[in-house]
């Protein structure tokens, strides 16, 4: 067996075991997309309540004009991506528009911090020069969103108690259903209470207003950090379920590549083991005319000796 024959058997081979690889990944993310669809679908009701909690509260307190403005104080933004490849430009769509945004905004890079969740946005940002100054991985699975959450609201925590920072926003990709998802950006800091005033709905949902009989101050912190937990929930399972959607296309565009490259190996791989027969035979049929007697009829292989002597 020639060697350019061996080659293209393993190549055939090769392409086989990718196609396996390839056909467990976009069941792997078809399958996944769907847990974090889910649970930005129960956190809607959770946050229609915090909603109207904070609706009840602020009509009974002095909410103010609106936040102040932030002026020189530096910007955080964080920024989910993903911790895994194979997702198409999921994280390189994400970063560049939150560089596009802050620079729109007119925000100095000078004043700019980053903290990533996801090591492949955090490399993207750092071949950018955007260092993120932390980064959180990502959660395994939709059961774990609340604990990455958790992590992430005391990274506020610390912004808020001293770090001088005055404004952050988060940067995700919202998911539209299926592959598709759309680059997103949310401020989560400074808080306008204004928005609080009108209901989400235009009305009460039920006939009587509820009050409260805990300080008011105590119960809008509590309330203000349940809707920072609700807005990074879902900027969290969002771009999660936005990556699996990228990860999916992406497996179905190489599938279908592997496909056709597969074909054209296969097609190759036929007229090549058809040449080596081919040559096989004719080098027979040579041998078997260089050892023929000569002299012999090609008609009925007697030879010419022999017919003289009958």
């Amino acid at each position: 067996m020639s060697e350019a024959l061996v080659d293209l058997e393993k190549r055939v081979e090769s392409l086989a075991g990718l196609r396996s690889v390839v056909r467990t990944m976009k069941a792997l993310s078809a399958a996944s997309i769907r847990p974090y669809e889910a649970a930005v679908e129960a956190l809607g009701d959770y946050a229609r309540t915090v909603e109207l909690a904070l609706h009840v509260v602020v009509r009974e307190t002095d909410a103010g004009p609106g936040p102040a403005d932030p002026g020189e104080a530096a910007t955080a933004a964080v920024i989910f991506g993903s911790d895994h490849g194979l997702c198409g430009r999921f994280n390189e769509e994400i970063a560049a528009f939150a560089e596009a945004h802050l620079e729109r905004a007119g925000i100095a890079r000078a004043d700019r911090r980053f903290v990533a969740v996801g090591a492949r946005v955090a490399d993207r940002l750092a071949r950018t020069g955007s260092e993120p100054e932390r980064t959180f991985p990502l959660p395994g699975s939709a059961a774990g969103v609340a604990a990455t959450v958790q992590r992430l609201l005391l990274q506020v925590d610390a912004w808020q108690t001293g770090d001088g920072t005055a404004r952050a926003l988060l940067f995700y990709n919202r998911h539209l259903g299926g592959s598709r998802f759309r680059p997103t950006a949310h401020a989560l800091l400074p808080i306008d209470l204004r928005r609080f005033r009108s209901l989400p709905e235009g009305r009460w949902p039920s006939r009587s207003l509820p009050t409260f009989s805990m300080p008011a101050d105590r119960l809008l912190g509590r309330l203000l950090r349940q809707w920072m937990f609700v807005s990074l929930f879902r900027a969290c399972a969002e771009s999660q379920a936005s990556e699996h959607g990228s990860r999916l296309a992406a497996m179905q565009a190489a599938q279908r590549n592997l496909e056709e490259r597969g074909e054209t190996l296969r097609r190759a791989l036929r007229r090549a083991r058809q040449e080596a027969v081919t040559a096989e035979l004719m080098d027979v049929l040579s041998g078997f005319e260089a050892t023929e007697p000569e002299g012999s009829d090609a008609e009925d292989g007697t030879s010419t000796g022999a017919r003289e002597a009958r």
